[in-house]
């Protein structure tokens, strides 16, 4: 529903394909992006505008869809459709995967009904977030729901809160596969740091880092108080409908030790990830239920000790006092504590680092994810004699998984 940068699904559904390619599978994309992934089929969506659940870097002025009308929404869901079916008709695929819970889940029941295809869904828990407060796509949704084969929620949060949002009897459907890394991105080099320094003036400086979408709910300007306090400089990488707000409180505490860098296009990826590794801690104050983020979990690949909201799907990630703090909800002061106990302290940094690294290398790679992902596509997909049985005018072009 959104690019495939800026946002925790683009990141994600991105890294998937990637490793799908690597293992000889083919794969077809339908969004709306014209950047292309490399070795991926791309079938390019034009709704009439862009919309978004809470915020998009990328997107900034997009209307949310919650504050649409039932028009704007019926011309948004029929591009989808009118995308989508012509892309299966043509790349013929086994199995649909439609990531995330609004439009997509009907957009993949249509083409089940016209095709025969098994599809999966997956929720990231931002759009739950929608969906509790704008009910209008629910129905579709539980229609789909009913004759998907499988779910899979981001963390065990987000699955607990799908099955809150339309009943436990769906239980045995639903799934947790979480998000991951490409964990050798994030190891940092010397040069890259040295870069880093003279850039942003920041040798032999501690680094308090922030990355993401600056929207209400992230809770900056929670870390933007803590700095007040905060002995190191507090670097803010994001764009977002928050940002004037956030510079203005910047001013108004009169704060030289932090500072908002904005928003990293892709071609800036690769100095965004080397900040993980230089940062000495990562802070992530939101004020939701953050249903897992991605973003800590590159923090702690990187061996960067994490701050982050005791709230949502993050405490199946960090660990209090073992490879990180948790911190309540809109604290400043314990924000600030926590951060200058880090700072402080070389020994303890260095240990919670390697212990957040582990756990990242042990349960959140790439690697395994796909592995995960492969094993349900084999599961619920149709074999090459039953699909074209099914789809009528289909003929087999090679037996890869597609």
């Amino acid at each position: 529903m959104f690019p495939l940068w800026g946002n925790g699904s683009g990141a994600w559904l991105r890294a998937l394909s990637q490793m799908l390619v690597k293992r000889d599978h083919e794969v077809a994309i339908v969004a709306p992006e014209r950047r292309r992934v490399p070795g991926v089929k791309h079938y390019i969506v034009t709704p009439p505008q862009m919309g978004v659940f809470v915020g998009n870097p990328e997107l900034n002025g997009a209307k949310k869809y919650e504050d649409m009308n039932g028009v704007e929404l019926g011309k948004i869901y029929t591009s989808y459709i009118d995308a989508t079916l012509p892309a299966v008709k043509e790349f013929q695929p086994e199995i649909i995967h439609a990531f995330h819970t609004v439009f997509l889940p009907p957009v993949a029941r249509l083409a089940k009904v016209l095709y025969g295809i098994k599809f999966i869904l997956t929720t990231h828990g931002s759009d739950l977030h929608y969906l509790s407060r704008d009910r209008r796509f629910v129905g579709l949704m539980k229609d789909a729901l009913r004759v998907s084969a499988l779910v899979t929620a981001n963390s065990n949060f987000t699955r607990r809160w799908f099955l809150t949002m339309f009943g436990k009897e769906w239980s045995h459907k639903l799934r947790t596969i979480p998000g991951g890394v490409f964990i050798e991105e994030y190891e940092g080099t010397e040069k890259a740091h040295e870069q880093i320094n003279r850039k942003y003036g920041l040798k032999d400086k501690k680094v308090v880092l922030f990355t993401g979408r600056l929207t209400v709910h992230k809770g900056v300007e929670y870390l933007i108080k803590a700095a007040r306090q905060i002995k190191g400089e507090v670097i803010i990488l994001g764009d977002g409908p928050e940002r004037a707000y956030l510079e203005k409180k910047i001013t108004e505490y009169k704060l030289t030790n932090t500072h908002i860098l904005g928003y990293m296009s892709p071609k800036e990826q690769v100095n965004f990830k080397e900040f993980y590794s230089r940062a000495d801690v990562y802070v992530a104050p939101s004020t939701w239920n953050e249903p897992l983020g991605l973003v800590i979990l590159e923090a702690m690949a990187a061996r960067t000790p994490v701050i982050v909201t005791r709230s949502g799907g993050v405490t199946s990630l960090v660990k209090d006092g073992y490879n990180g703090y948790l911190v309540r909800p809109r604290n400043a002061t314990e924000i600030a504590e926590k951060v200058n106990a880090l700072l402080a302290n070389d020994a303890l940094r260095a240990k919670m680092g390697e212990r957040a690294h582990q756990i990242v290398a042990e349960r959140f790679t790439w690697e395994k994810i796909a592995t995960d992902f492969e094993r349900v596509y084999d599961k619920y997909s149709y074999t090459t004699r039953e699909y074209l049985r099914l789809v009528k005018g289909f003929t087999p072009n090679n037996h890869q998984k597609k």
